[in-house]
């Protein structure tokens, strides 16, 4: 996170988008504000994971309660769940290459609004209403290869020599019919609250 910071000189962007519509007073006490959350968050960030974690776990627990005839354990999908999480990982790298790299001159908005590989990149945000921003977002190659990794991983646990087809099979029903159906709910929800509060 300061990694991101410091290369992409998040401060320095936020000073200059605050300074275009408060007083130089207003924007220190935000700037100082922003400093204490920031370390709270350092705090909270791993709980979150975690609290992520554990949810998705749950929702795939479920689906294989109901698609698998093998015992699969909840500290074996916590655990297939954690490693297919480092795919995430390629995001903040991508972000950063191509803003340090490629797009040199950019805006907070243009940081904000920027997922590597999504379909908002293809659209782009600007005349873009703004609870279509995160459909889009999450329509993305790290998405579909998350997928394609829980579907291995739970594929492997699931998978009995009783059940027919192939072990991805299995397992990609599994995260087709737990995740994404927990996926879908929540881009619902945030595109409600977005619409809502827009």
């Amino acid at each position: 996170m300061e990694l991101l910071k410091e290369l992409l000189k998040l401060d320095q962007l936020t000073y200059n988008k605050l300074t275009e519509t408060l007083s130089f007073n207003q924007v220190e006490k935000i700037l100082q504000f922003q400093k204490k959350i920031n370390n709270w968050l350092y705090l909270v960030l791993p709980l979150l994971i975690i609290f992520k974690i554990f949810l998705i776990s749950s929702v795939l627990y479920i689906g294989t309660f109901f698609y698998s005839k093998a015992k699969v354990t909840f500290k074996q999908l916590f655990n297939a769940v954690v490693k297919a999480e480092f795919v995430f990982l390629g995001v903040g790298v991508l972000k950063i290459v191509w803003f340090y790299f490629f797009q040199t001159n950019y805006t907070l908005e243009d940081l904000q609004y920027f997922y590597p590989l999504s379909a908002l990149n293809i659209v782009g945000y600007q005349g873009l209403e703004a609870w279509f921003i995160y459909p889009l977002q999450v329509l993305n190659l790290f998405e579909l290869a998350y997928w394609l990794l829980l579907a291995y991983f739970i594929g492997k646990l699931a998978f009995t020599e009783k059940d027919k087809g192939k072990p991805m099979d299995l397992g990609f029903k599994i995260v087709a019919s737990s995740y994404g159906s927990a996926l879908l709910l929540w881009v619902v929800v945030v595109m409600f609250f977005t619409l809502n509060y827009s």
